[in-house]
């Protein structure tokens, strides 16, 4: 009799998270479908994400939206669609691609938030420079990294899903150091 081999799907900070140290908490985010939206030229595609969705297109370093339905400004031209799947007539103005199994999302929380992103970034987070719905793309240590301020102090962090256990580590380094001065 041969066994049989069950596989189960996970998620990429599977068993390392939610972490709390000090005044922070990080903790894995599901943000639903994310699809990356690449408008074609000359198209009105901010008023139709905004009838579909509830959403404009982002600005420039900017997000729009809402946790549950949120547009992530994601590059030149680009932003990541975060929590519903895409209306369909959106093809009609922009180039859609699913990358729900790309990316890595968590949260990090607590008063010294930005304090352990700025030990990790070279942006400049405080709250009067990067507000609520502000994000950038930017180094996190050195993963490629898209940081978006959701609250006063709560921070939404996107990497590549390959490099999960290096951001929870170099986060969770970064939160105990801060910890430990306290």
């Amino acid at each position: 009799m041969a066994d049989t081999l069950t596989l189960t799907a996970t998620t990429p900070c599977y068993g390392l998270l939610p972490k709390t140290l000090g005044t922070c908490t990080l903790t894995e985010t599901d943000l639903g479908t994310l699809t990356s939206v690449a408008p074609f030229k000359g198209a009105a595609l901010s008023d139709a994400l905004k009838a579909a969705h509830g959403m404009t297109f982002p600005a420039p370093n900017r997000a729009t939206g809402k946790a549950g339905a949120r547009a992530i400004w994601f590059g030149r031209d680009m932003a990541l669609l975060a929590g519903p799947a895409p209306d369909p007539a959106l093809t009609e103005m922009a180039a859609l691609t699913d990358q729900s199994d790309a990316w890595t999302c968590v949260t990090l929380s607590g008063e010294d938030a930005g304090a352990v992103l700025s030990r990790l970034v070279p942006v400049n987070l405080s709250p009067a420079t990067f507000k609520q719905g502000h994000t950038a793309r930017t180094q996190l240590g050195h993963m490629n990294a898209s940081i978006t301020r959701t609250g006063a102090d709560t921070f939404l962090i996107l990497v590549f899903r390959s490099m999960a256990a290096t951001l929870v580590h170099d986060l969770v380094t970064a939160m105990e150091s801060l910890a430990a001065r306290h």
